[in-house]
Order: C-alpha cells, then structure tokens, then sequence
C-alpha cells in the first residue's frame, strides 16, 4: 500500500456546495420529464403507434433518468435506491434489464468526494494528529456509499482498516432528499413494479438521525461483534474506533460481494449452484438468529453490505440500521407462522384482531385473511423453499394488483404494528436477495430454531 499521507488540494468547499445546492432541482425534474413522455407516448398512440413498443420506451427512459440520478446524488436519493435494490427479483421480466442494471449499480456506486474534504473530516472527527494514528492511508476510495465513502489504510499497530468518511453535508443532504423522495413517493410507485416505496421511505426516514452519527454506528458492530466473535460461520470485523463521522474497522482480505455471486449466478446458474444456496442459508441464518445471539437485528439487507471469506464465512458490514431485540423476534410472530401453517386461520384472524395487525374500527374474516396470504405462504408450506425471480415477481404481482377489489378491501383493514416494520423489511429484502440468487434454502426450520412461539404454540394446540 502506497504511503499517501501527505495533503492534496484537487477540491473546493464552493464546489461541495454549488453540487448539493442542485439536489432539489435534479430531483424535481424526475416526474416533469416521465410526465413530459407519458404526453408524447399518448399522442404516439393515438397516431397509430405499436402500444407495447411505445410503453416499453417509455419505462426504459423513465428508470435510466430516475436511476442516474439516484445514484449521481447520494445522500437520501442513493439509500433510497439500496433499499429498493433488494426488491430487483420483483421486477417483471417485460421492464426489461434496465431496471435491474440501475438497480444493482446503486448497491455500491457512486462518484469519490475531493481529497482536499477527506483531510478535513480527519481533521474535524480524529484530531489534526490524525495521521500520526495511521502508518498508512490511501486517499484512493475503495467504495463509496449513500452517506459516505471506504478507504483502506494502516492503523499505528499494523493491522490493514476500513476507514468510512462521511460525505460532507450528508446529514442536510439527506434530510433534503428524503423530504423531496417522500413528495414523489406516488409517482416513484407507478413505475416501480414490486416495491412498495412509502413504508422504505417512511422506514428510512425514521432512522436517519441514527445512521448520520457513526458512533451509534459503531456501538452496534461492537456489539454484534462480541456476540458473533469466533463463530464458525459468520464474521463481524472489530470497530478499531469511531467518532460521529468516521469510523474505523478491521479490513476484510479477499472477500467477494455477494452482488458477485449474484451476476455469476445470472450469468452461469449451474456452476454456482451449491454457493447460491450456501449464502443464501447463511444470509437467512445470520437475519434469523442474530437477535438471539445479539439482542439486535441488522437492519440494512442489500448485497453490498454482505460478502464471502475464502474460508466460507458471510462477512456483515455496515450497521448505521439496526433494530434492537433485547429478549429476540416477537413470539407472536412464530405463532402466526404456526397458525398458518396448519391453516387455522380463525385462530390467525383472532390474534391479529387481538395484537393490533387489524385496524382499529375494521373486521375482517378468516376467509379473507387466507385468501390475501395464501399468495405469501409458499415458503412455509414446505421445509425448503426454492426462491426465484419468477415466485418473486408473481407474488410482487399479486400484491399490487389495484384490479383485485377483495384482496385491496382487506389489504385497507390491515395494518403493520410499528416493532414489526423493520422484521418485515428485513424479512422482505432478504427472501429478495435469495431470489437473487435463485437459491434454495431450509427457511421453515430457521423459523423453527431462531422464532419463538413457533414449536411452543403448535405443541401447546
């Protein structure tokens, strides 16, 4: 590694500025310029045009503007698109690959901030000593992301580190975003097929204030770090120190992105088959048990955060979201699991009515809750699941299928009581990844070990 601890000017703070003071306005051109199309479309069809050809062009054009400049601007607008990245599965095969490309790039891409704002973080967040802390620092970034960006350095005692410096303006930045996203949320909806974009906006929007403070950050790794330290199958690399826009943690050699073993799995299915499946089982084991062994739930399921040692280990990165469950998941949830599996669905229907899963003022009947699940269930009717693109997009389909009166009459009955948003969102980005990954894997029985209330309530009934 290349000593690069001297200072290099190749950036100004009126050029930071002038870049986050056109956020809005790129913004707000996202639904002026799809409307703009949709006008022009219409008039092609009424001249005669091929319906299918035009919608095509039209959807095209829409995801390569709204994608370009999610991912140009970072801040809100870049995590807005990590969350929706896990939910690729779910887009329909007619909306072609530039959904899914500009999806998968906004995992991990985004342009380096000046070298000349690096120093400055150091300066303000580890002391003007800072380099005295480091035997090394490469000024080259080795990743960036929605509120910050990875380089790779030597800590005074030798050991290789990830540091992570926060963008400059990120917390203004994404607070903007987020306000900006949440007036469009209606029209990002309509054409993103399989993503259900207000509860992701709300859900980051509630937890910004803690991914913005690093330490939160790092008071988390350091606890997931503890409880998972020497596991055979999962590693968390040690927070080496933090402060609230930097933090510094233990480097992971060779490890390969798990958005790598997706594309390969894309590009050759039968080669990578019995990887596909092992991380897979190991993403599900790592979500399913960590708030057993860690009292926390890590609340952040994209590939980029998840990467595979040589040894076979599943790396975690990146804890800025994570949910607290001190005493584990809610037993309430292994016994609606449990209720459904043996379809006793007046007993379900009950113990949502009971629990606040019904809203207040609203019945619903047992018929009506199995019909709207019955398009959810088929990853606990059996002990393994195979999750495909096409299971994904089908239940997607289903789900906001406006023109099913009876499944949208009790979809406006329901509702998702608060300490479950983040289990559900979880729950949802990693059944994405899995069909990502076309991967099969013994879901029922990570249900079984890792839930409470699963095994005590069937056998108690």
């Amino acid at each position: 590694m290349a000593n690069r601890l001297g200072h290099r000017h190749d950036g100004s703070v009126s050029e930071i500025v002038s870049k986050r003071s056109s956020r809005n306005a790129k913004l707000a051109k996202i639904p002026l310029g799809i409307a703009g199309r949709a006008a022009v479309g219409f008039g092609r069809k009424l001249a005669g045009g091929d319906k299918q050809e035009i919608n095509a062009e039209l959807n095209q054009k829409a995801a390569e503007q709204l994608f370009a400049v999610l991912g140009e601007l970072k801040g809100g607008a870049m995590k807005f698109g990590q969350a929706l990245s896990v939910f690729e599965a779910a887009v329909p095969e007619e909306f072609g690959e530039h959904y899914r490309e500009a999806l998968t790039k906004l995992q991990s891409a985004a342009p380096p901030m000046p070298t000349a704002a690096v120093h400055r973080q150091l300066d303000q967040q580890l002391g003007t000593g800072w380099r005295q802390r480091f035997r090394e620092f490469d000024d080259n970034p080795t990743a960036s992301a929605s509120i910050g960006q990875v380089h790779k350095a030597e800590w005074s005692d030798g050991r290789i580190v990830a540091v992570k410096v926060q963008y400059p303006g990120a917390d203004e930045a994404l607070r903007a975003d987020l306000k900006t996203l949440n007036r469009m949320a209606g029209m990002m909806g309509a054409i993103i097929p399989g993503a259900d974009v207000k509860p992701i906006l709300a859900e980051i929007s509630e937890r910004t204030e803690e991914e913005l403070d690093y330490r939160i950050e790092g008071g988390h790794q350091r606890q997931f770090a503890k409880a998972f330290e020497g596991h055979p199958r999962f590693l968390v690399p040690k927070v080496v120190a933090s402060a609230p826009k930097v933090i510094v943690t233990e480097w992971l050699d060779n490890a390969t992105p798990v958005a790598k073993v997706i594309s390969h799995g894309m590009e050759d299915p039968a080669g990578t088959l019995e990887q596909r499946n092992s991380v897979a089982a190991l993403m599900g084991e790592f979500h399913f048990s960590s708030p057993t062994i860690a009292g926390l739930l890590h609340a952040d399921p994209h590939p980029g955060n998840f990467m595979v040692m040589p040894d076979g280990r599943l790396a975690v990165i990146d804890y800025g979201a994570c949910a607290p469950l001190p005493n584990g998941f809610p037993p309430i949830l292994g016994q609606m699991v449990a209720l459904a599996v043996e379809e006793r669905f007046d007993e379900l229907t009950e113990l949502m009515t009971t629990n606040g899963w019904v809203i207040p003022g609203k019945t619903v009947s047992h018929q009506e809750i199995q019909d709207y699940l019955r398009p959810f269930t088929d990853p606990i009717k059996t002990e393994t699941f195979h999750f495909t693109r096409k299971w994904m997009q089908r239940v997607a389909g289903k789900a906001t299928d406006l023109t099913n009166q009876d499944m949208m009459k009790t979809a406006r009955a329901l509702q998702l009581p608060a300490e479950y948003v983040m289990i559900f969102r979880v729950l949802g980005g990693s059944i994405g990844i899995c069909a990502q990954l076309d991967a099969e894997l013994p879901f029922m029985k990570l249900m079984q070990d890792w839930v409470p209330g699963y095994k005590e309530y069937r056998t108690a009934s």
